[in-house]
């Protein structure tokens, strides 16, 4: 046996891909960004339960590329004021994509 279904693909939702009125504009939008704003005055912390610690556990492993593109990409946030180095035992694992022109996110 077989089983269909059927999707009603019209709809009043727009498209990523309508035009946006930010291209009606685009002398409004700067081309780069200048950075992150300035450091407030408040600081921010996320208070763990008592005892919390970072799992041990080993690194992931990545290509020689892919810890490359990582190197670069963390210095060129640096750089550009969007990071700031850390000294937090906490991490998070990075997954890259490769997108259409051959670069990866």
């Amino acid at each position: 046996g077989f089983l269909a279904t059927i999707h009603d693909t019209t709809s009043d939702v727009p498209s990523i891909h309508d035009p946006l009125i930010v291209f009606e504009f685009p002398d409004v939008f700067p081309d780069e960004l200048p950075g992150i704003p300035p450091v407030c005055e408040v600081e921010f912390n996320i208070e763990l339960s008592s005892g919390a610690e970072p799992i041990p556990k080993a690194p992931y492993r990545m290509a020689p590329i892919e810890l490359k593109e990582l190197k670069d990409q963390l210095q060129e946030l640096l750089e550009r004021g969007f990071i700031r180095p850390s000294v937090s035992p906490w991490g998070v694992p990075i997954l890259f994509v490769k997108k259409n022109d051959g670069s990866m996110r």
